[in-house]
């Protein structure tokens, strides 16, 4: 008896271990990357054109941080784009929260087809509406402003899904109990539902923030001008000089996403919090 299970605890012991070395292995597989990003970035003129690869370089250099910082307008571009992704998220969460609590906890006639015709959008390529999209942002004048790029982006259907999943599973008993204290709807909604719903929200908004912060083809699209644009845009634009840099796209690509590593920080809780309780109650 003792011998077999002795085989099995061993059994266990050893899956657990190949579990986490596939999982460790895999987690750095995704880091690689950006390690060789930061590797680049950071070799001189000499090591980056090297026709030997140096994963550390022989002398660390942040020369080519420098050049990003004077010859292109980072800051500008840094600004516009935590001006866009930021706003663009807080107006996705306000009005897909607003949506989806309206369609899980309001009668009102018609609300499974609008669900109905949510759901459905998702089946509609982006590039398929980009077209008419430039139009009716070019027929209100909103051309290389941060409005054309915040406002077709400001409800989202994924958005109105996740909630939508959560808000269901919320009782309606505590609905009616806020009815019964005299809560009129917005009150339901902004002082009872929202703080509930707060690691559905930090979700979405991980998700909106990345997802606006990394747009390339739109704002490409509809911001004309080298001081309106984007990170991503600029990055693409950016050459210090006639000849390819890697040492400075590097370093500018770094600079581009280590605002997303510092939100992906500060909102990791509650995201692990969103998947936890998706995954006990749904």
């Amino acid at each position: 008896m003792s011998t077999t299970s002795s085989k099995q605890l061993g059994s266990q012991r050893l899956r657990t271990a190949g579990l986490y070395v596939a999982l460790y292995g895999a987690a750095f597989l995704f880091v690689v990357p950006y390690l060789y990003m930061l590797s680049t970035s950071l070799k001189t003129a000499q090591f980056a054109f090297s026709q030997q690869p140096y994963w550390i370089p022989p002398e660390v250099s942040f020369e080519w941080y420098l050049i990003v910082l004077r010859e292109a307008p980072m800051v500008q571009w840094l600004v516009n784009t935590f001006i866009i992704a930021a706003t663009t998220t807080l107006l996705v969460v306000i009005l897909d929260s607003m949506i989806a609590f309206s369609l899980t906890k309001l009668d009102w006639p018609g609300k499974r087809v609008v669900f109905t015709v949510i759901i459905a959008s998702f089946m509609v390529p982006i590039y398929a509406n980009m077209v008419p999209l430039f139009t009716i942002i070019s027929d209100f004048g909103l051309v290389n402003s941060p409005l054309a790029v915040i406002l077709p982006f400001s409800a989202m259907p994924i958005g109105v899904f996740l909630f939508t999943q959560f808000f269901r599973d919320l009782p309606d008993s505590v609905i009616e109990a806020a009815k019964l204290d005299g809560f009129n709807t917005f009150q339901i909604y902004a002082r009872i539902v929202l703080p509930l719903m707060k690691p559905a929200i930090a979700a979405l908004s991980l998700y909106t923030f990345v997802y606006t912060w990394n747009q390339f083809l739109w704002p490409l699209i509809v911001l004309q001008g080298e001081s309106s644009f984007t990170l991503p845009v600029g990055i693409v634009t950016m050459q210090p000089t006639q000849v390819f840099q890697p040492g400075a796209e590097m370093a500018g690509t770094l600079l581009a996403a280590a605002p997303l590593f510092i939100v992906f920080l500060i909102l990791q809780e509650h995201l692990v919090n969103a998947v936890q309780m998706q995954g006990t109650t749904g």
